[in-house]
């Protein structure tokens, strides 16, 4: 467990006291008992190369509520565990957070694959949870007081893949065929689910259907059989080891496809952008947030500004596109609901969440029924005139365009993605 009132507090100090006049931290300075909020967090194994960017993004938030007077007029304190990417660890956790370590509220880690084995053991204790990058597992549990901090909205099989296809039926000449290719996971599962279900919706034939197992280390095989299959289109679901070894694959096979991409969660990590470089150039991915002009709401370049210097020491992802505008904003719902409920009363806070709006550094945000989005704002976006390895040229707008939704959009399609070759 790492406390933040005793451990790695004192680099984000300078940062936030930066900001806040002496007179202002003195007279505001919470006092008390802390208000302990638990969770699990991937700090090692797969999803850790967005787990810590998360945390990373969450004790910004903390500090920055400390300086302002905290919760309730109380210090805030984290209480988290390493899951180790591990579902099977999760359980264990919240039970331990919640009846040991008495925690006041909880929140999840990254992925649906942490969320969903937390959510039962929140369920039996009564408790508000608001989750992280989490696609659709409300829609099995159905608890009142579960809410998603993820673009997905309620309807995921026809919202999620909806940019990618109006992406591909916009296309000249228009696609016929589609090849699918997933890992067998929960969160991939459900997006495959997305595409087939708008594969027929746009009467695109499947020629090519099929989920790999977590132990694949040799996509090679994979992706000659796709060739073969002659597809159009490939739409491709896969977490970060996957999709580099995806993406290696198909650098060598020289594939040529019209539009190759989908939710390949990987080169939103910076470390990935740089391995991969040109092979990034016109590959289409699902994605939450990118540094164009279309897609900058107030506080969001402020946070990456404050951000990134921090990750340098910290080790954690350099650029921070990915998790931390949405991880601050689940920490930003959690404190909004505090302070307008004046409590910590569990279903007074699920009730707020429903009730109203949100104010946070990715816009306004409405929880539905369901505790999703009542708006879902999937992107998809491009790659594009990527050179070399160098990591300036991802902050700049231009090389990640979004061409998906149109009221974000920043650039045009281009085709064909061939791997970089």
């Amino acid at each position: 467990m790492k406390d933040i009132s005793r451990r790695g507090l004192g680099r984000l100090a300078l940062a936030a006291a930066a900001t806040v006049p002496a007179t202002a931290r003195a007279q505001t300075a919470p006092s008390g008992a802390p208000i302990r909020i638990g969770y699990s967090m991937s700090l090692s194994g797969g999803l850790a190369g967005n787990g810590r960017p998360a945390l990373l993004a969450h004790r910004i938030w903390a500090e920055d509520v400390n300086a302002k007077g905290g919760l309730l007029g109380r210090p805030v304190e984290l209480v988290h565990y390493d899951d180790q990417s591990t579902g099977a660890q999760v359980p264990g956790i919240y039970t331990k957070l919640i009846d040991v370590d008495k925690v006041d509220l909880v929140v999840s880690g990254y992925a649906t694959a942490i969320i969903a084995p937390a959510t039962p053991v929140v369920m039996q204790r009564n408790m508000t949870f608001v989750s992280l990058f989490g696609t659709g597992v409300n829609s099995d549990f159905k608890y009142d007081r579960y809410f998603s901090i993820n673009p997905a909205g309620s309807d995921v099989k026809e919202t999620f893949a909806k940019g990618f296809f109006d992406i591909a039926m916009a296309m000249d000449p228009k696609p016929r065929s589609i090849a699918l290719v997933n890992l067998d996971s929960d969160f991939h599962q459900r997006t495959a689910e997305s595409a087939r279900y708008l594969a027929g919706q746009n009467k695109l034939r499947v020629v090519y259907d099929r989920a790999y197992p977590p132990s694949t280390v040799d996509f090679t095989p994979i992706l000659r059989s796709v060739q073969a299959a002659r597809p159009d289109v490939v739409y491709i679901g896969s977490y970060p080891p996957d999709t580099a070894g995806l993406l290696r694959a198909a650098s060598e096979l020289r594939v040529n496809f019209q539009l190759f991409g989908g939710p390949m969660i990987g080169p939103h990590i910076t470390a990935q952008k740089l391995q991969l470089g040109p092979i990034l150039n016109n590959l289409v991915v699902w994605d939450v947030y990118a540094p164009e002009p279309t897609l900058q709401f107030p506080g969001t370049s402020a946070l990456i500004e404050r951000y990134q210097p921090l990750a340098a020491k910290e080790n954690a992802d350099a650029l921070g596109h990915y998790v931390p505008p949405l991880a601050y904003t689940q920490m930003q719902v959690l404190e909004q609901a505090v302070k307008r409920v004046g409590s910590l009363d569990q279903a007074a806070l699920a009730a707020d969440m429903h009730k109203n709006q949100f104010d946070t550094v990715i816009g306004p945000l409405r929880f539905d029924a369901l505790g999703e989005w009542t708006e879902e704002r999937n992107l998809y976006t491009q790659y594009q005139g990527v050179q070399g390895n160098g990591i300036e040229q991802f902050r700049k707008p231009g090389t990640q365009v979004i061409l998906y939704p149109q009221r974000y959009k920043s650039g045009e399609l281009r085709k064909p993605y061939t791997a970089g070759a």
